[in-house]
């Protein structure tokens, strides 16, 4: 099959709708069946992989520091893809198309004009996403569920990223749905502590570490609200944020100094992907403490692969697919959530049954392997009904 996959981000970049992409591109390229043209934002790093071709949107000016979720910037360069996407299509005989995110609709248009079938990757709810971002158009979530709802009856199949999403997608009539469930990535979840970031940070305390942008669905005002509570009880405990915009860096250190915390709230900005594996090892506590959205953050599964309790919001988000088993699971409420904080800073073999119980459950069904298994098996089955209908 010749597809194209339309992926309206920044490509090749360390953040979770990218590293999504990444890896589908890396389990079509691994079948024999298939040759893959990639259609991509023009910001980010080249990567190569057999049968994939990439292709960056053509624009008078590169933009940069394109954000997640919904902007003017990301809409003006949709603009732009929309017509090099119909371009591309209009040369080339695809047997199929692959959509994330807004794309989905260029993919509707298409199917529309060259009778081409297309699946639809879901990482987010567009709809909720938006209605979410700007409460002035809470009017018209209608209007935006329904053309959603209609994006996902259009498709051959569609390709959630996490339960929440499949229930949607089987309320608006999927025709067929496979859950491509994020993974764990770390090359190396084994790595001991060397005390490198305490030394970093200056202090020999307890660290509680957070990895991802700094977008307010990431609950990251949530985290530093709690802080107060735990410094109160317990003066061991230091919060390391990395990654994050310069401007939203900014923003959070006028907030922990305005709560009274400055001098225990560390941020590092952004590090490679690559240097992951070593900071998770340097924390005592993960959290990912997300407070909006329906779909898990990938972040959870290497977090859990490292062996390191995980602290979570209470919400569906979470708990959709993680229970207090595997992780520590907290009420979105600052002294409540610090609670959860405190309790594993002074629980190490709570800290140590949460460590170990997480990493079996990331090990049986959320790495590369149970990964290529889901692509393939959504990928055979459409191939099946391609050829079975004479479009291919």
């Amino acid at each position: 099959m010749k597809i194209l996959k339309l992926a309206p981000q920044p490509f090749f970049i360390n953040r979770g709708t990218p590293i999504d992409v990444l890896l589908v591109l890396r389990a079509l390229s691994q079948r024999n069946d298939t040759d893959v043209d990639v259609i991509v934002y023009p910001e980010g790093e080249d990567v190569e992989l057999p049968n994939v071709t990439i292709y960056r949107v053509p624009m008078p000016i590169n933009p940069k520091g394109t954000r997640p979720g919904f902007s003017l910037k990301k809409l003006w360069i949709d603009f732009f893809m929309f017509f090099f996407t119909w371009k591309m299509v209009h040369r080339n005989r695809y047997d199929l198309l692959h959509a994330g995110e807004e794309s989905v609709y260029m993919a509707m248009f298409m199917k529309l004009i060259y009778r081409i079938p297309y699946v639809y990757d879901i990482d987010s709810s567009n709809a909720q996403q938006l209605v979410e971002k700007f409460s002035l158009i809470k009017f018209l979530a209608p209007v935006f569920n329904y053309f959603e709802g209609r994006a996902m009856r259009g498709a051959i199949a569609n390709a959630p990223v996490c339960i929440a999403l499949a229930e949607l997608c089987e309320k608006n009539g999927s025709n067929k749905t496979v859950i491509l469930h994020d993974i764990s990535q770390l090359e190396n979840p084994d790595l001991p502590k060397t005390g490198e970031l305490n030394r970093e940070i200056g202090s020999n305390g307890l660290i509680l570490l957070y990895c991802g942008n700094l977008e307010h669905y990431q609950g990251v005002d949530l985290l530093v609200e709690s802080f107060p509570y735990v410094v109160e009880k317990n003066n061991d405990i230091q919060l390391v944020i990395i990654g994050g915009m310069p401007e939203d860096i900014a923003f959070y250190q006028k907030k922990v100094t305005a709560l009274g915390v400055g001098g225990r709230v560390h941020f590092l900005g952004p590090k490679p992907f690559a240097d992951l594996d070593r900071y998770l090892a340097e924390a005592d506590i993960l959290v990912a403490p997300r407070t909006k959205g329906m779909n898990t953050p990938m972040k959870i599964f290497p977090y859990m692969h490292s062996g390191k309790p995980v602290l979570l919001t209470k919400l569906y988000t979470h708990t959709q697919i993680v229970t207090s088993n595997e992780v520590y699971l907290a009420e979105p409420e600052p002294e409540l959530f610090a609670g959860g904080i405190l309790e594993l800073a002074e629980n190490p073999e709570l800290r140590e049954r949460l460590g170990r119980n997480g990493r079996v459950f990331v090990e049986k069904d959320h790495v590369y392997a149970a990964h290529k298994r889901r692509v393939d098996e959504l990928y055979d089955w459409i191939k099946k009904q391609i050829t079975d209908t004479g479009l291919v």
